[in-house]
């Protein structure tokens, strides 16, 4: 494994004045390539669904920012089309044109500046593009409302010309990609992702999850194609292989490269976790450093979502690929979390409503976990010790 493993270590200093030093696996460093998260959390991406033409903007400043403050090893960005008809809503940040870095290295740099490092999820929605924003009522807002919430509407782009859900009317029937179609998708991966170098990030994380373009290659439940990219799972695999060659060779060599990938589509007739296993060895081997371990995303699934229900599908792809992974979904628990790591079923763990629920959730669990000082604290922050102090909290309270 890439991925360092600390010891969980307490060290008696003396009888007089006994203290303790405090290291967990979860909040010990972990190395990918070059670069060392400062500990194994992670904020999972989230759409927003609040930029403008692809732009990051105030909102995504201070929605991610927080999550730095609040002692994350790592952020993720949301999902960021590679081209403007791969974003899920007209809302989604964008990598598809040079002005759309600056606004994001704005981001990176306040996130480095906390001590997180920085990633970005690089995405293509395919068949589930150009959907609508649940908060914005576009039938009923005028063309000025529209134009200050940059609304567009297009006809997405797919394997196969099947809609996601034929029932709902928020997805269409999509174009079934041709070869210079799967050709330009490849290349806007590329492309992104030097534009993702650009802007500072330490990381990027191609999106094969949840039922999006390169997820919807790889199950059979969208993918009815018959040339050499449908069929055989081989053949289902090949775009997303394609588009890691293609990446891996335009990232930084010393800058690890994530995919996240739907383990299991929940649905007999689709992807299935040992075709994740055969994918992720795959991945690895094209240069891909570790797994984002999710599931799920299309039509007719069957999910029983209770907490840490994804756990077993990170640990699945951990020791059949040999891979570092990362378990997320309905996580949280700070002891729960220490055990995933410890225990050997996953190397990270990342969090997405629980993050938006604590943005300081990474402090808090070093805490309950047993920390003894304040040092991951941002310096600004240090008038929590003397509240602590005052009211008996954390290493204050009396035995």
């Amino acid at each position: 494994m890439e991925a360092t493993i600390a010891i969980f270590v307490t060290i008696k200093l003396s009888a007089r004045n006994q203290s303790s030093v405090f290291m967990s696996v979860l909040f010990s460093p972990a190395t990918l390539r070059g670069l060392t998260l400062r500990n194994r959390t992670v904020v999972a991406p989230m759409c927003q669904y609040s930029a403008r033409h692809g732009l990051a903007n105030d909102w995504h400043l201070v929605h991610l920012g927080r999550f730095a403050i609040g002692g994350f090893g790592l952020v993720i960005l949301e999902a960021t089309g590679v081209t403007a008809e791969g974003r899920i809503s007209y809302g989604d940040l964008g990598l598809w044109q040079d002005e759309q870095i600056a606004p994001l290295a704005r981001i990176v740099d306040f996130l480095h500046s906390q001590g997180a490092a920085a990633g970005i999820q690089l995405a293509h929605a395919g068949r589930k593009a150009s959907t609508s924003v649940s908060w914005n009522d576009i039938p009923n807002m005028t063309e000025a409302e529209r134009a200050a919430v940059a609304y567009e509407h297009w006809t997405p782009v797919a394997p196969s010309a099947v809609s996601h859900d034929p029932n709902n009317p928020d997805y269409q029937v999509p174009h079934a990609l041709d070869a210079d179609g799967i050709k330009g998708v490849i290349a806007a991966f590329a492309a992104a992702a030097i534009r993702a170098n650009q802007a500072g990030f330490d990381t990027v994380e191609i999106h094969a999850a949840h039922g999006y373009l390169l997820n919807q290659f790889l199950s059979p439940l969208a993918n009815k194609r018959t040339d050499e990219y449908g069929g055989s799972r081989e053949n289902r695999m090949r775009l997303v292989l394609e588009v890691a060659e293609a990446v891996r060779a335009v990232w930084p060599m010393d800058k690890p490269l994530l995919a996240r990938l739907s383990v299991t589509d929940w649905h007999p007739e689709g992807w299935q976790v040992e075709d994740s296993v055969v994918l992720a060895r795959e991945l690895k081997a094209r240069g891909v450093d570790a797994i984002d371990c999710s599931s799920g995303g299309f039509d007719g699934a069957r999910i029983t979502a209770v907490e840490n229900y994804q756990v077993p599908l990170s640990r699945a792809v951990r020791d059949g690929a040999d891979i570092p992974t990362m378990a997320v979904g309905l996580l949280g628990d700070a002891r729960g979390a220490e055990a995933i790591v410890a225990g050997g079923d996953a190397d990270f763990v990342a969090l997405a409503r629980g993050a938006l629920d604590d943005p300081n959730w990474a402090v808090h669990a070093n805490h309950d976990l047993g920390a003894t000082v304040y040092d991951l604290w941002p310096v600004q922050t240090n008038r929590v010790s003397s509240r602590d102090h005052a009211l008996g909290l954390r290493q204050f309270a009396k035995a």
